[in-house]
């Protein structure tokens, strides 16, 4: 299946990130569209694109939009962009590279849902992103596609770009919430939900940097265009950022549909001397698949039947040098150290269940060490405010399903002697 550039077409050329870049490519002009037209009009066209969150969820974005109640209490857009899931790099090359197709959809986006001032919150380490994106906003209000009044159509958008807590925590909405207020970026009980009482305690619609991005080119080309990428139920395109053991690790945007073996083909294929072992579709929060699955279309529909989730659609790849104990030990030491500690068994779980990866990482595994982890990965899991415990106790169940031995192995033999580090580097340059 071939590649679509379209969010990712200009990216090479060296003036892409300004507005002069930008508007030299249609620019802007689905803003002026949309500034005239009905925010409900704007509302179903995005519903009927089926257009769902590139964040990792996949809700509808035009039923989000949708949600947002007429009460007369002020409406507010918060953009994410606190990408911190290990296996996550789209979106912060998104916003370096084509930061103004993120500012005309923040603008559409806004007016669909009666929204006057929008936030956009990236993530605090990676200040070049931050001084990338306000400097694009600043350019933004100097060519009046921002502020009071925009362009004679009597609509107002300011949009204020907001560094990040510092915290993997906070890329949940409702701790990024708190964390926009000036609180500390833990994560809200719902409902209510954001919609309803989100930032200020009014209605609130966040969405994902890539899933705004896409609404300029969606408004300018239409429903049929957009639903011509794709399947049925996971229509568009998307941001496929492609790492580990391939030879041309990067972004690259394909159709939703694509499966993982072309994009390895993309991606230069594996390194040489290499083959897949394991590979995640999503970032780490997202069960793992094998070889076995390579040619499992990348749709949200296809990942769910065979026992994971699309995610961010960030795949991770694996060769055989690869120990998958130690690899989940390092993703569940991450979940540990960002779990924000309010939830008692996200706090204590994530704690139990590293210090037992840990343990059979080293080769000195305990009798009833594997039974345990499952145990522990069932009391975490749905049992928490927030999806970080999910995440949490996501990769080791998969992990026992497809590689048990390895566990096992665990109680005698370190990793290391199993997989020995050196071996990668062999194969690497082979």
């Amino acid at each position: 299946m071939a590649l679509t550039p379209i969010l990712t077409a200009h990216w090479d050329e060296a003036d892409s990130f300004t507005v002069a870049g930008y508007t030299r490519h249609h620019g802007y002009s689905a803003m002026r569209q949309a500034l005239t037209t009905d925010p409900d009009a704007i509302i179903q066209l995005v519903k009927d694109s089926g257009l769902r969150g590139r964040g990792g969820a996949g809700f509808p974005t035009g039923m989000k939009w949708g949600f947002v109640p007429q009460d007369g209490r002020p409406h507010y857009l918060v953009v994410n962009a606190d990408e911190s899931e290990p296996g996550a790099c789209k979106d912060i090359a998104l916003i370096l590279a084509n930061p103004h197709a993120l500012i005309e959809g923040v603008v559409i986006a806004s007016h669909a849902i009666r929204a006057k001032r929008a936030f956009i919150y990236i993530r605090g380490e990676v200040p070049h992103a931050i001084r990338r994106m306000r400097a694009a906003v600043a350019e933004a209000y100097a060519a009046g596609h921002l502020g009071t009044n925009i362009h004679g159509t009597g609509i107002d958008c300011d949009i204020e770009v907001q560094p990040g807590g510092g915290a993997y925590i906070c890329g949940e909405e409702t701790a990024l919430l708190n964390s926009l207020e000036g609180l500390r970026g833990q994560p809200r009980l719902k409902p209510p939900f954001p919609a309803v009482a989100g930032l200020y305690a009014s209605p609130t619609v966040i969405n994902n940097v890539e899933t705004i991005a896409n609404v300029p080119y969606l408004v300018r080309n239409g429903v049929e265009w957009f639903r011509q990428f794709g399947t049925e139920k996971s229509p568009g395109f998307k941001l496929m950022a492609i790492s580990g053991h391939v030879n041309r690790p990067g972004v690259y945007e394909a159709p939703l549909g694509i499966t993982m073996r072309e994009l390895i083909e993309h991606a230069g294929g594996m390194r040489d001397g290499s083959r897949v072992k394991f590979w995640l579709p999503g970032g780490s929060s997202v069960p793992m698949l094998t070889e076995d699955h390579l040619d499992v279309p990348f749709t949200y529909e296809d990942m769910a039947a065979n026992g994971t989730m699309l995610g961010t659609a960030t795949p991770m790849v694996f060769d055989q040098h690869t120990s998958v104990v130690k690899a989940v030990a390092r993703w569940l030491h991450f979940y540990k150290h960002e779990s924000c500690g309010k939830c008692t068994p996200c706090r204590e779980g994530t704690f139990w269940v590293t210090e037992i990866m840990h343990r059979l990482e080293a080769g000195h595994g305990q009798a009833g060490d594997i039974e345990l982890l499952l145990d522990l990965c069932k009391q975490i899991a749905g049992k928490t405010f927030c999806p970080l415990g999910d995440a949490a106790a996501t990769p080791i169940p998969a992990a026992l399903k497809y590689f048990r031995d390895e566990f096992e192995a665990g109680m005698h033999t370190p990793a290391d002697e199993l997989f020995p580090p050196a071996a990668a580097f062999v194969g690497a340059s082979a």
